[in-house]
This record gives C-alpha cells, sequence and structure tokens, in this order.
C-alpha cells in the first residue's frame, strides 16, 4: 500500500502540473484524473479492509480515505512517518 500511495501522489502531483501549469491540455488532464479518482477508491476499500485486518492503523486509515481525494500526499507522508516510527522502534529493542 505504501508504494501504490507513493505512485498515486506521483499521479496527483502530474495531474496539477497539468491542469494548473500546462494549461490542461486533453486527454493527459482527463487520464491523469481518470487514474487519480480509481487509485483513491482502491486505497479507500483497501484501507477499510486493512484497518479491519489490523494491518494499519485508523490514523493512516482516515489520511487514506478522507484526505486523500482532496491530495494523497497526506497518505504517502502518514505512511512514511509510521514506517520510520516502526523502524526507530525496532532499533530500540535490544537483541
Amino acid at each position: 500500500m505504501e508504494v501504490i500511495s507513493l505512485f498515486h501522489s506521483a499521479v496527483y502531483t502530474g495531474l496539477l502540473i497539468c491542469a494548473f501549469v500546462l494549461d490542461g491540455p486533453q486527454p493527459y488532464t482527463f487520464i491523469l484524473g481518470l487514474t487519480h479518482g480509481i487509485i483513491w477508491i482502491g486505497m479507500s476499500i483497501t484501507s477499510i479492509i486493512a484497518v479491519h485486518y489490523r494491518v494499519i492503523n485508523l490514523r493512516l486509515a482516515l489520511a487514506i480515505a478522507l484526505l486523500g481525494c482532496i491530495a494523497p500526499f497526506f497518505g504517502s507522508v502518514e505512511f512514511l512517518r509510521q514506517s520510520r516510527q516502526r523502524r526507530l522502534a525496532a532499533e530500540a529493542v535490544p537483541s
């Protein structure tokens, strides 16, 4: 999910550039917008299932599902933040 979230952020960045900087060239803006919507729907459904099975926590699922439609960067940042926290916690545990 983390890789897909980062890819989603890249697609959304492309959409923003296409829509605002390049003045909305078609069909690129449409394709990027459709891709963003489909990925967001898939990530939202997957995050709901992942919370149910305790794969991810509720905070991450909310960042993906609620904030992901506006800007998927929230989910990507939350994935990276939680990955860093897990890595630091693993390093802190003495072997």
